[in-house]
Parts: structure tokens; C-alpha cells; sequence
């Protein structure tokens, strides 16, 4: 429910303990409350609570209105996702056409990710301070007219140029996809919230798929074509943005900074025990993920293999297949189930474990490779729709901006250094690479398992 009293002072996990149901109340309340001196009764509470609880008319009746809000709010992660993984297949070809190293390469992908998670939470107060659709449009028009300046550096054959366009980039992307997921949260609540932020995973999973194949086949054009072509995207997710969407307005007037800073700390510090390993989870699947990326493109193109263009981007989109249909299905089904979502996420670290500890001594052949890859890729979608849904929970809407951009602020870190530690982890040999990754992903796993620990159904 939005409108619950200091709810960030219960856990999420576990029982939920009565409390005052109204933090503002309508009019009508405020003049019944005053000669009772009692709360309501139980059927006057609920049905008084009805016009508050409902935002934006998603509790009601499936109609094609959702519907296109749903499109809306998935082109958001995908043109995030494209801008970064549609570059990874024209790596090896920029190493080549621009005189740099794998190191320098690897910038690409990481400067870009490094800066929208250092600027992640600064988007996420604005977005509570003010909107949501009021951070996410200017973010989409730097984030588009940032990657023509990015194409015309690789143009001009300018590194320098490239670089400062993809930090910049960074910027525009802090202010999308993290903050889309709390305007889910401010849309819908209970099975639909989970239903939608599982579409918005299986939408970033899809782009993670497609975008290889699209980067690969677009480079046929010209190697730097892939840089002017995610503008394009940018321009189609800012009209759908734009009239697709009608925030909920906000009941409240902004708190002041201290206020607001104060409210975060009390959540971090009632819910930090499993809300930080949950932190922590989310940004170690996506290290091994982009990680696992950038090691398959640069090996395939090598001896004995020599895979390069759309065959090359094909077989980067195979792991992630497994990654979007997991991360819909695990999505649509959770719902608020809190039991379910504690044995999920531990069976989708144990299976990432066990595939990637098993790519130590099976990566001779390169179907079977390919397949433990696939299997990592399931555990990774089958995890984060449940981080998403518990964390998206955690908060109520005045402070769920800066808790999801906290979480996705790590999310890019992970993203932003999983490229450049499995470069240096590949001159040192294969077994290094992943006999790091699979003891990483069991240290998440017994972390999780001790203490992310929900239980029937959550608030």
C-alpha cells in the first residue's frame, strides 16, 4: 500500500505488525478522526482506503492502457542495455581500427558504467524530490546526443574524443533504467509490481540478446555504426515515455535534504541486513555476466575458432536467451511470495556456482562451453527479479528513488568492472578466470542464505 505510515521502520521479511494505515489523510478522514478519537472500524478502514490504494487504476481490470505502459517502461532498460551491449562484438574491430589495447577497449564499456554509478544516486533524490518522468526524459536526450558524439570520436579516429562521449553517456544512463524501477513501484503494487519489474529484467535480457546480433549486423555497415544507431532507439523510448506514461502525482509535499537523508540511513539501518547482500548479489550477477560477454568476444574471433560478425554476436545472444526467458517467467510467478523468492534466488546462485566451477575443466568444447554459459545465465535471470522485487518493496515511494539507485549504482559497478578483471584474468590463463568467478558467486550464495531470509508473503 503507498500510503503507509512509516513503513521503512518494519522489515520487509517476515510478519507485518499493525500499524496506522493512513500517513495523509482525504479530508473526509481527517473530519470523521477528529470527534472518534479511535480508529475505524475494519470495513469503514478499507473502504475509505480504496481511491488511496490504487494508483493509477492498476488494480482494476486488465485494459490495453497497461498494457502500453508496460512497452513504455521496457524500452527504457532496452535502449540502456543496447547503448552498452551492442558495442561488445566491434570491441576487437575498434582494438584494430584505432591502434588501442584490450585494456583500452574495455574503457568503453567501463568508464561509461562507472560514471552513471557514481551518479545513479543523485538521480535517484531528484527523481523523489521532484518525478520520475522529469529525471528519465532530459537523461534519455543526453544519453542519445552522447553516443552521436561517441560515433563521430570513432570518425574522427579520436580515443580521447570516444571516451569523454561514453563517460558522458553515463551521465544520460544514470537517470533510465534505475529510476524506471521505482516508477514501477509508484504504478503498481502486489503481483502486478513484481509481474512488471520482471518484464523490466526480461526487457534489459532482451537487449542483452538482441544487441550483439543487432551490433554485429549493423557493423557490416561500418565498424563505429553501432555508436549512431542506439540514438535512434533513444528517440523512439522518449516518445513512449513521454505519452505512454501518467506518473501517479505525488500526495506530498518534497522533504528537505536532512530529512531525507534521515529516512534512507533509518531503512539502511533496520533493513541492511539483508537488504545489502542483496545489494551485493545483484551487482555480482552482473559482473559475471558483462565478464563472461567481453571473455566469449574477444576468444571467438582468436584460434581455433575465428568466429567473427553476426555468427559471433549469435552466439554471444545464447546465454542471454536463457537469461530473458527466466527472468519473465520468475517475474510473473513470484508475485509477493517471500518463501518463494528466498529458494529462487538460492537455486539461482547454486546453479551459477555449480556451471561456472564446471567451465574450469569443460571449456575444450565449445557447444558444451556455450551451454554451462547458458546454464550461469538462467541462475542470473532466475536472482534478479526477486532482488528487484524485494528492494523495489523496501522503501515507500518518498525514498524509493535513492534505495533502487543505491542497488543499481552496484549493479553498474559490477558492469563496469567486469570487463577489465576478466581481461587481466585471461592473460593469466582460463582456469584463473573461473575458478575466480565460481568462488565469488559461492561466497554471494552463503551470504544470501544466511541472511536473506524471507517468509510468506511480503508488504
Amino acid at each position: 500500500m503507498e500510503d503507509v505510515k512509516d513503513m521503512h521502520v518494519f522489515p520487509l521479511i517476515g510478519k507485518s505488525k499493525p500499524t496506522n494505515l493512513y500517513r495523509k489523510e482525504s479530508p473526509m478522514n481527517k473530519t470523521m478522526s477528529k470527534p472518534m478519537g479511535k480508529p475505524m472500524g475494519k470495513a469503514m478502514n478499507k473502504t475509505m482506503s480504496e481511491p488511496e490504494s490504487k494508483p493509477a487504476n492498476h488494480s482494476g481490470p486488465s485494459t490495453s492502457k497497461p498494457i502500453l505502459e508496460y512497452i513504455a517502461l521496457a524500452t527504457i532498460p532496452l535502449v540502456l542495455v543496447l547503448g552498452n551491449s551492442m558495442l561488445v562484438p566491434i570491441l576487437p574491430d575498434m582494438q584494430e581500427k584505432m591502434g588501442i589495447s584490450r585494456f583500452q577497449s574495455s574503457l568503453v564499456i567501463t568508464l561509461f558504467s562507472i560514471t552513471a554509478g557514481l551518479i545513479i544516486p543523485v538521480s535517484g533524490y531528484l527523481s523523489d524530490r521532484f518525478s520520475r518522468k522529469g529525471v528519465i526524459i532530459p537523461s534519455l536526450i543526453v544519453y542519445g546526443a552522447a553516443g552521436v558524439l561517441a560515433g563521430l570520436g570513432a570518425i574522427w579516429n579520436s580515443y580521447t574524443t570516444l571516451i569523454i562521449a561514453r563517460a558522458v553517456q553515463g551521465l544520460g544512463a544514470a537517470g533510465t533504467a534505475p529510476i524506471a524501477m521505482a516508477l514501477v513501484g509508484d504504478l503498481y503494487k502486489g503481483g502486478k509490481a513484481s509481474k512488471a519489474l520482471g518484464l523490466i529484467e526480461a526487457s534489459n535480457g532482451i537487449g542483452k540478446v538482441v544487441s550483439p546480433i543487432l551490433g554485429s549486423l549493423i557493423a557490416l555497415i561500418a565498424w563505429f555504426a553501432p555508436f549512431f544507431a542506439f540514438p535512434i532507439f533513444c528517440v523512439l523510448a522518449l516518445l513512449a515515455v513521454i505519452f505512454m506514461i501518467k506518473e501517479p502525482p505525488k500526495k506530498e509535499k518534497p522533504q528537505a535534504l536532512r530529512a531525507y537523508l534521515k529516512q534512507i540511513k533509518n531503512i539502511l539501518q533496520e533493513k541492511g541486513h539483508w537488504l545489502i547482500p542483496a545489494f551485493i548479489a545483484g551487482s555480482l550477477a552482473l559482473f559475471i555476466l558483462f565478464g563472461v560477454l567481453f571473455y566469449l568476444s574477444q576468444i571467438l574471433e582468436e584460434e581455433p575458432y575465428n568466429i567473427t560478425g553476426v555468427k559471433k554476436g549469435l552466439i554471444l545472444a545464447i546465454p542471454l536467451l536463457g537469461l530473458v526467458i527466466t527472468s519473465y517467467t520468475t517475474g510473473a510467478l513470484i508475485k509477493k511470495n517471500g518463501t518463494a523468492m528466498r529458494w529462487i534466488i538460492n537455486l539461482g546462485l547454486l546453479l551459477m556456482t555449480i556451471s561456472l566451477t564446471l567451465t574450469i575443466f569443460l571449456s575444450t568444447k565449445l557447444g558444451l562451453f556455450i551451454g554451462l554459459l547458458t546454464l550461469s545465465g538462467i541462475g542470473t535471470g532466475a536472482l534478479l527479479p526477486c532482488l528487484n522485487t524485494m528492494i523495489t518493496g523496501s522503501a515507500e515511494r518518498e525514498q524509493r528513488g535513492m534505495i533502487t539507485s543505491l542497488y543499481n549504482s552496484l549493479r553498474f559497478i559490477g558492469v563496469a568492472f567486469g570487463p577489465p578483471i576478466f581481461g587481466w584474468l585471461m592473460n593469466l590463463s582460463h582456469k584463473a578466470t573461473f575458478i575466480t568467478v565460481s568462488s565469488l558467486a559461492f561466497l554471494t550464495l552463503g551470504l544470501v542464505f544466511f541472511f536473506i531470509r524471507p517468509k510468506g508473503e511480503l508488504n
